[in-house]
């Protein structure tokens, strides 16, 4: 560690024995249990909705997550001298959900069910709001707007390279997928969930992906701990579901048979109202991995892409076929 990093660990009342990096993390031995610093941009307001959330899942009965540790001060929040923040957070031995094994992911979702169970906020906690997320229909209108952005720009656009002919090739169809969605939200029953959810104090993880669940070789609820809540919110806990489901099969094309047995084990620990088998299906039917990739291409640097993103992009419309399959085989 550099020797500001050294002194950040000094704000905080234990006896670090050892330190190592991981991935822009250090993992702290202490005499309190395994630590984790790393750097963060929680706000200074926002830091400690999170540690009430995470003691409020405590006392629901879920353990293992990464409870932030204050400083000397009271503090959730460290700042270096070089400017930078960080969080330290209780840490866990064990390894990250693989997505390559059936058995990992189905106990993530069952994990995640079980989360959402206990995932709520009520206005007596000391009269804190939690941030909500955005209405669908807003969500779906601003990337609709960017998609034509992008297109427009790269119409206009001189010099040509792979990436900007395949997505122009590409876009009619990829945006009728974006057109189809957003008519089907203003038929469903979209509006009921989300001013249920919010008003029902629902929350969301915000960021379930198998890099935030850790297998840890115990059993009952001790088995599995779910990490980096920073982006916890007022939600349809179901978007949980669907970052998750969407990751997973875009990672083992579509397997309609997976998807069902995932859709399984989330319904049979929490279950799954028609309203958010219909959320799903308005998610993963926008071509939301289409929008992101022509996001980050329009506020990076266009002079040069790499090829690496030209492949993005063609694996996305590639699967896109795939994925209407996978919604009419499933849902």
């Amino acid at each position: 560690m550099r020797d500001y990093e050294l002194e950040i660990l000094e704000h905080y009342d234990i006896e670090v024995r050892s330190t190592h990096k991981i991935r822009g993390a250090f993992f702290c031995d202490t005499n309190e249990g395994t630590m984790v610093l790393k750097e963060t941009r929680v706000s200074d307001k926002r830091a400690p909705f999170m540690y009430k959330m995470l003691c409020k899942l405590e006392k629901e009965g879920y353990p293992n997550v990464d409870l932030p540790v204050a400083t000397e001060e009271g503090s959730f929040i460290s700042t270096s001298r070089d400017g930078t923040r960080y969080m330290l957070k209780r840490w866990f031995y064990g390894r990250e959900c693989d997505v390559r094994k059936q058995q990992d992911v189905l106990a993530a979702v069952e994990n995640l069910a079980v989360l959402h169970q206990k995932m709520r906020w009520t206005e007596s906690e000391d009269g804190e709001v939690p941030m909500r997320g955005r209405h669908l229909r807003e969500e779906f209108l601003s990337h609709n707007r960017e998609l034509k952005k992008v297109r427009s720009f790269m119409r206009n656009k001189v010099n040509k390279g792979n990436f900007e002919y395949l997505f122009l090739k590409h876009f009619e169809q990829m945006f009728q997928y974006a057109v189809q969605a957003l008519r089907r939200l203003e038929t469903s029953d979209y509006d009921l969930l989300y001013q249920k959810s919010i008003g029902g104090g629902y929350l969301v993880h915000g960021d379930y992906n198998y890099h935030n669940v850790l297998i840890l070789g115990n059993s009952g609820a001790d088995a599995m701990a779910t990490t980096n809540f920073e982006h916890a919110r007022l939600d349809v806990q179901v978007q949980d579901l669907y970052y998750f489901l969407r990751k997973v099969m875009e990672k083992h094309k579509w397997d309609t048979e997976l998807g069902r047995r995932i859709l399984e084990s989330y319904h049979a620990v929490r279950k799954l109202e028609e309203a958010e088998r219909e959320y799903l299906v308005l998610k993963l039917l926008y071509p939301e991995k289409f929008w992101k990739i022509a996001s980050a291409y329009y506020h990076s640097n266009k002079a040069w892409i790499p090829e690496k993103n030209v492949e993005k992009l063609r694996l996305t419309i590639a699967q896109s076929e795939e994925k209407l399959r996978f919604l009419d085989a499933v849902f």
